[in-house]
């Protein structure tokens, strides 16, 4: 795997986001981390996964830099695979925990939801989605996703204003379940699996599923209408715009 560091402990698999400093996701990304969910499914042998990122980042969401050169093809196959990635994790039967080391803007904040319990850094990191700041469409989906955790109300205003919050707020609105030092946020993520794996794990599963029913169907429903609409706006002149500027603003950044 060249995005992804994989131990396995306990019969528990620790997934580690590792591309670059923050994690950004590409292509690449999706792909390694779609195939290792799907093949740890039916093992068998593993039991449940944590999914985690680097101290100080879980991942910063998207790799705007690298997607911004993609043509129209490759920004449609990102997309598809990006919503096919949040299915398979939504559905995932086993135990899904997610360590979040550091900031989980918009992509990151995505992959943190799928999940059934979110044990957060503490300090200085933010988390949510600012998809809309940035000029793109949030689909319905992944909005059911969100309102899930933390309502419907909430969901609606915070993704309209895009709002991104630190790990405080986000325990109170229910976003995450728990925050902890850093240096403890594995611990943490283990202990809470353990928990899960003491019950019976038949029953387990096929509760999550239950619970997770109209979620799942909402992500299984066809996706091309609202893909067409994300890709329309992805190459509208006003987000192209909006694009650059964030892109200019990160690599001088980098340069710095």
């Amino acid at each position: 795997m060249e995005t992804l560091k994989i131990t396995i402990q306990d019969s528990i698999a620790i997934i580690a986001l590792d591309r670059g400093k923050s994690n950004a996701m590409n292509e690449k990304m999706l792909d390694e981390l779609k195939k290792i969910i799907t093949s740890i499914e039916q093992d068998a042998n593993i039991f449940g996964v944590i999914l985690t990122g680097k101290h100080g980042f879980f991942t910063a969401g998207l790799d705007l830099i690298e997607l911004y050169g993609y043509d129209e093809l490759q920004m449609k196959v990102f997309w598809a695979k990006f919503l096919d990635l949040v299915k398979a994790l939504t559905s995932f039967k086993k135990p899904l925990i997610t360590a979040i080391s550091g900031h989980s803007p918009a992509g990151g904040c995505v992959l943190a939801i799928c999940s059934d319990y979110r044990v957060m850094a503490e300090g200085e990191f933010i988390i949510g989605l600012n998809e809309v700041p940035v000029g793109i469409i949030v689909p319905d989906s992944i909005f059911e996703l969100y309102a899930f955790w933390i309502g419907k109300g909430n969901a609606y205003r915070n993704l309209l204003e895009g709002k991104l919050m630190g790990s405080a707020e986000a325990k109170t609105i229910g976003l995450v379940d728990v925050v902890k030092p850093i240096d403890s946020l594995m611990t943490a993520a283990l202990k809470q699996m353990k928990v899960y794996l003491q019950l019976e794990q038949n029953t387990w599963q096929q509760s999550k599923l239950n619970i997770r029913k109209a979620l799942i169907e909402k992500m299984n429903e066809d996706q091309t209408e609202t893909l067409d609409k994300m890709l329309a706006q992805w190459w509208s002149p006003s987000t192209r715009s909006i694009l650059k500027t964030i892109i200019e603003n990160l690599q001088g950044k980098k340069a710095g």
